[in-house]
């Protein structure tokens, strides 16, 4: 235990460079900001990054990217980079106890004219309270703080610390990042991989942009002879493509089915069935998708296409009676009866419109021609009186008013001119004439 009372501070241990035994991804860490691959838009010269080394001033900061980018690795070499004190923590294993030593020792260091960067890894994991603590330390300057997290910052971070960190976002390697890796690995190792150009590009798919994962199954193959190249389906046999990233209650969810019904939307079939079948192959809950189906039915194509509605409960009736995986075919064709249905909005417009203007007028009385009058005392003062009974009107129609009498007759649903909705326009036009033609419009 350091002695926060000396004089001098407690040293610091040296991390030992990876060994021969260590994993290939430790092995071929990158040493120096220039040499990680994907993220050129932070670490280089004109990136925040990039900027701040060359400043030689770090400010606090929260690296937000999906697994497998690079977050660790920017952090140690972020203080490298600017003499800073390096310390690494991870909200999974750590609590308030590991924090104050942390701080303390922060603290005797400052003391001697030597900064620390913090680096919390998952820092999502801290609960509010906990991610209250860093404050008075990150405003002080006790400690530079670097968080990495995989989750959405403004869902999972206190607005408090938010306020006081730059958030900078990493990118899913793309190909070219992960062929660099390849490369570095097939180097270090002197010999390449015992694939073929197909089975290599096929390598890189599996990895869905996380550099990690490709390179550890990279040491895989390094560990295994074959008497020839691997093709695809050899890879395939011998190696298991990465599980997507996909929390049912996170982010990655939310954007996907956010893609899903705007796609409908947009009447793009293809890119809806696309985001459609994301979801359900990462295990998401088939009537869930269902419901959100309907919901697009009801909200985006309407009276348009009144079948479109039809459609999700046909759907949702068959999953329950065929269950997955034959089911979801159901699923799949309400999905495209969606997205290529001809679209409104007027009826979801309407509504919204209808409900504010209850909330605006409030208790007013309907007109009492069209009110029941079951009782001689409701009769007696004018419940009913007057009503036309539409049925008994020639074209079915009497014209008649249905609105209060303080308030002006209103316009919630404008039907467009497509699909369906054209006919009701057409209709609601022919009405509105003849109420002028009656001399009640």
């Amino acid at each position: 235990m350091a002695d926060l009372f000396a004089n001098e501070p407690p040293s610091t241990p040296t991390e030992a460079a990876p060994s021969g035994s260590a994993p290939l991804a430790d092995r071929l860490r990158p040493q120096k900001l220039e040499d990680v691959v994907g993220q050129e838009h932070l670490t280089g010269p004109e990136g925040a990054i990039g900027r701040m080394v060359a400043a030689g001033k770090l400010s606090s900061i929260i690296l937000w990217g999906p697994p497998g980018t690079g977050k660790t690795t920017i952090a140690r070499l972020l203080a490298d980079a600017v003499g800073m004190r390096f310390v690494a923590i991870s909200a999974v294993f750590s609590g308030v106890a590991d924090l104050k030593k942390v701080f303390a020792e922060a603290k005797e260091y400052g003391r001697v004219g030597s900064t620390t960067l913090l680096f919390v890894d998952e820092i999502h994991r801290f609960n509010r309270a906990q991610q209250d603590g860093f404050l008075p330390y990150v405003e002080n300057g006790t400690v530079v703080l670097v968080g990495a997290t995989t989750e959405n910052p403004s869902f999972e971070l206190n607005a408090a610390l938010l306020s006081r960190a730059q958030v900078l976002i990493l990118n899913r390697l793309d190909a070219k990042a992960l062929c660099q890796l390849l490369d570095r690995a097939e180097a270090l190792m002197d010999r390449p991989l015992p694939l073929t150009a197909e089975a290599r590009d096929a390598l890189v798919a599996t990895a869905d942009g996380d550099g990690r994962f490709l390179l550890n199954q990279a040491e895989t193959l390094f560990s295994i002879e074959v008497p020839e190249p691997l093709d695809p389906a050899g890879l395939s046999a011998l190696l298991h493509r990465r599980v997507a990233v996909y929390d049912k209650d996170r982010e990655g969810h939310y954007n996907l089915i956010s893609a899903l019904h705007k796609s409908i939307r947009g009447s793009d079939p293809q890119a809806a069935l696309y985001y459609l079948a994301r979801m359900l192959v990462a295990g998401e809950e088939p009537l869930y998708l269902l419901r959100r189906l309907t919901r697009a039915a009801v909200e985006d194509i309407g009276l348009a296409d009144p079948q479109a509605l039809v459609q999700c409960i046909a759907a949702k009736d068959t999953y329950d009676f065929l269950g997955s995986p034959e089911g979801e075919l159901a699923i799949v064709q309400a999905c495209l009866y969606l997205a290529t249905a001809p679209k409104s909005n007027a009826a979801y417009a309407a509504q919204k419109a209808a409900w504010r203007s209850a909330k605006d007028t409030g208790s007013l009385m309907p007109p009492k021609n069209i009110l029941n009058a079951p009782t001689k005392l409701m009769k007696n003062i004018g419940y009913g009186k007057g009503y036309a009974y539409d049925h008994d009107a020639p074209e079915g129609f009497s014209g008649d008013n249905y609105w209060p009498e303080e308030m002006e007759p209103q316009t919630f649903y404008e039907p467009v001119e497509r699909g369906f909705e054209a006919k009701i326009r057409e209709r609601l036009a022919f009405w509105e004439q003849r109420r002028k033609d009656l001399g009640k419009g």
